[in-house]
């Protein structure tokens, strides 16, 4: 019983931004448990190598900001493997800087990228799982700068904080349909855009406030993630869980 409340076994799971980093990671994770794993990306070299791993058919070149294209590739998943059982919104990107210099296509872009594509993925994903009358999941995926100011990256803090709203009123709205919508808020990770960071002043740190003592590593979110995936978390919708090692919560640095 315990470990069924965990299977992921014919589930049909969506990750955008699953071509790599901790996308992938998490992609990778949810196939573990035991789900057909669709990615989704923007980036072809990405996209091809996804495809070796996830299959030719499993793989996705989408841009989350256009409408009409993720309508189509979520249409063309439920036609192709018959239902869409989990939406994991992961898509973004990065762009930063003073906010006397923050460009409008800079803040339109970001806020784009993480938000209004988690909305428009999640408007369609969730007319998929009410067409096939078996409920579903949404997972957004927010930041510590969705609870934290960020300067310099005033427009991802803005987008990440969005997260949480977002998530929330979805998950009021489609309870009765048996969707529940949660998000996830990773803390500091070694990824691509982080390469370099740990070994660094600023690395040392981010150690040494965070009370697990580590940096995160992408496979940290895997837990979370297939929980929040999985019937064991058929009853809780509208949360947000800091996947952080204890960050958010910690008042001081840590003694060595």
């Amino acid at each position: 019983m315990a470990h069924d409340l965990f299977s992921l076994e014919e589930r049909i799971a969506l990750v955008t931004g699953g071509n790599g980093g901790i996308g992938r990671a998490m992609a990778r994770g949810l196939a573990a448990a035991g789900a057909h794993v669709v990615v989704t990306g923007r980036d072809p070299a990405k996209n091809a190598d996804a495809a070796d791993e996830f299959g030719t058919d499993s793989v996705f070149a989408l841009e989350v900001r256009d409408e009409p294209a993720v309508e189509r590739t979520i249409a063309a998943i439920v036609e192709r493997f018959g239902r869409l059982d989990i939406l994991l919104n992961n898509a973004g990107l990065f762009r930063g800087g003073p906010i006397v210099d923050l460009e409008l296509e800079a803040w339109d872009a970001v806020i784009g990228a993480h938000l209004t594509g988690s909305f428009l993925c999640a408007r369609h994903a969730a007319r998929a799982m009410i067409a096939g009358d078996r409920g579903g999941k949404i997972i957004n995926v927010g930041s510590m700068y969705s609870v934290f100011g960020a300067p310099r990256f005033a427009d991802y803090a803005a987008a990440k904080t969005g997260i949480l709203g977002l998530t929330r009123s979805l998950a009021v709205e489609l309870a009765a349909a048996g969707i529940q919508v949660n998000a996830i808020l990773p803390g500091w990770f070694e990824t691509d855009l982080t390469r370099g960071v740990p070994a660094k002043p600023m690395g040392e740190q981010i150690r040494r406030r965070t009370p697990a003592r580590r940096w995160g590593m992408p496979d940290d979110l895997v837990g979370t993630v297939v929980y929040l995936a999985s019937p064991a978390s058929d009853f809780v919708t509208g949360v947000h869980i800091p996947v952080d090692g204890g960050y958010r919560v910690a008042d001081r640095i840590m003694d060595d």
